[in-house]
């Protein structure tokens, strides 16, 4: 499935009025930046980083934690379509690492029942 382009020099926010009207020019530059990342492959490296942000200067957030690892899993099976047994075999790789995470920090919190 090929994604559609606006014309050389046209960012798709000024192509499309209803976002013309809604973005800033800045907003309009990202949009058109962001438009032409094929893959979800940036969006995980991204995320990545912003966990280890997270992890490193907001250790009492782990419920925000748990979202950002999940999502990162979520994306992970997107991209690579896991099977039922790859995406077990993941889940419990991400509960490992959130357990390293939670109990260095004291957290007693059940980490199987928050990664779904």
């Amino acid at each position: 499935m090929g994604q559609r382009r606006a014309p050389q020099g046209k960012p798709i926010a000024c192509r499309r009025g209803f976002y013309a009207k809604a973005l800033d020019e800045a907003e309009k530059v990202g949009l058109e930046e962001a438009s032409g990342v094929e893959g979800i492959d940036q969006e995980i490296a991204l995320l990545r980083l912003k966990l280890r942000e997270l992890v490193e200067n907001q250790p009492d957030r782990i419920d925000l934690q748990f979202k950002a690892a999940n999502t990162i899993a979520r994306l992970v099976k997107t991209r690579y379509q896991i099977t039922k047994e790859q995406k077990k075999s993941l889940k419990e790789a991400v509960q490992r690492v959130l357990a390293e995470v939670a109990v260095p920090l004291g957290i007693g919190v059940g980490v199987g029942k928050l990664i779904r």
